[in-house]
């Protein structure tokens, strides 16, 4: 599922927000810039809504902090500053799109599809890499045309690294977007299931580049650069 930070100080707004695309994705709801901040830098977000106006450090710093250390995730400014300055201060320093308040949630969820797209995050439910081939609206797994049973988090972490070629992706931030709220398990748990994907993708294009990076975590080379 899709995993939005929302970054917003209006209580009220927040969760009218959170309620509206509880069914299209998976929302993290903060209420400051600093506490955001530290949500964005985790990496494990497909797109960040935030606010102007915030406690703490406003939405302008927390875009340039995280502009300036690499964070490339998309972000989309939400606030009633309209003035033309400040939409261009906005751009200056990376943000990807602006809405002005008030706005209508439909809208707003139009403009996080069409930006979730723009990154490959959100396509029309196929993705295809080499010989292996994902259906996310069935969840469903090809080699060549042939399904491979992926269940569950198999599957989830397959669509997760297509979603991030040429990206490093670390042990702790793999666990954070698909086991972060389970207790039961640790971070070890990742290599687990990396290991069961190898297995299963054998012989792929896939697990030929997939490597791991020691003491770091793993990367998938893009199949279009080998």
């Amino acid at each position: 599922m899709i995993k939005l930070l929302l970054i917003e100080d209006d209580l009220s707004l927040s969760n009218s927000i959170f309620d509206f695309l509880d069914d299209f994705a998976d929302v993290m709801q903060v209420f400051d810039g600093e506490e955001g901040l530290y949500e964005a830098e985790s990496g494990i977000y497909d797109l960040i809504l935030l606010d102007l106006m915030l406690p703490e450090k406003n939405g302008f710093q927390v875009l340039k902090e995280l502009r300036e250390k690499g964070i490339k995730t998309p972000v989309l400014i939400m606030t009633a500053k309209e003035s033309l300055d400040d939409k261009g201060h906005g751009f200056e320093l990376g943000a990807d799109d602006y809405l002005t308040k008030p706005f209508y949630l439909e809208e707003l969820k139009m403009r996080i599809q069409a930006l979730l797209k723009r990154s490959g995050k959100l396509d029309d439910n196929n993705s295809v890499y080499g010989d292996v081939r994902v259906d996310t609206a069935t969840n469903s797994t090809y080699v060549n045309d042939q399904p491979v049973e992926l269940l569950g988090k198999e599957f989830d972490l397959l669509v997760y690294f297509l979603q991030n070629q040429n990206v490093i992706l670390p042990k702790s931030q793999i666990f954070d977007r698909l086991w972060g709220f389970d207790s039961d398990t640790t971070v070890s748990v990742v290599e687990v299931y990396v290991s069961k994907i190898r297995k299963k993708l054998k012989g792929t294009l896939f697990a030929e580049n997939l490597q791991t990076l020691r003491s770091v975590g793993y990367i998938l080379k893009n199949v279009e650069t080998e």
